[in-house]
């Protein structure tokens, strides 16, 4: 009688674990699927900003010069949106004006402009924090390269990077193939930049 009972309960038993086994696989794979979907999450939040016409959007690049004196800093900005491009180089740390070039833009280009920088991955990277974010005095004999896109006046999101390999920042993309992009948007970009050295 011992024996039967004993040959019944063993199956069972071991289905039970079985059965055990089977949940905590479909925990762990859920578990796995909804953290990978909530970073998926954030990245089509950035790439949806990047890629969208609405009048009120635009993206921006800033180029920061080597920290000189300031008579000799130079930097220049590039703000690309549906209806304007311009790019300005300055002097100083104070962002004195040296020559400006504005033209102007329509939804299409814009649309074909940052599907191209969305697929350059220019908001490929990690939004950081405190010091890790300040860029005051990084790559002191290089340059500092920033990315954003911005809603109206608030900046959406910001990457940046530099040409010192100890200061590789937030962004994870090609930084010659982004600062081209924009570059190519201002046809007389080659003679605007002419005027400074960075």
């Amino acid at each position: 009688m011992n024996r039967n009972r004993i040959s019944r309960i063993i199956p069972i038993a071991l289905i039970l674990i079985v059965i055990a086994i089977a949940v905590a696989a479909l925990v762990s794979v859920g578990r796995a699927l909804f953290s990978g979907g909530s970073t998926q999450t954030v990245n089509d939040s950035s790439q949806t900003s990047l890629i969208s016409t609405a009048p009120d959007r635009s993206v921006r690049m800033t180029v920061r010069g080597s920290i000189v004196a300031d008579e000799n800093f130079r930097s220049y900005q590039e703000t690309i949106s549906p209806s304007d491009r311009t790019l300005t180089t300055y002097s100083g740390y104070l962002d004195q004006p040296i020559s400006s070039g504005q033209l102007a833009n329509n939804i299409k280009a814009y649309e074909e402009f940052v599907f191209a920088l969305n697929r350059a991955n220019m908001m490929q990277g990690s939004i950081l924090t405190g010091d890790s974010d300040d860029t005051r005095g990084i790559c002191a004999t290089g340059k500092v390269y920033e990315f954003e896109i911005l809603s109206g006046t608030q900046v959406e999101k910001r990457l940046w990077t530099s040409t010192c390999k100890g200061s590789p920042g937030s962004l994870k993309a090609s930084v010659s193939q982004l600062e081209s992009l924009f570059l190519q948007q201002i046809p007389t970009s080659k003679a605007l930049l002419s005027n400074i050295k960075l």
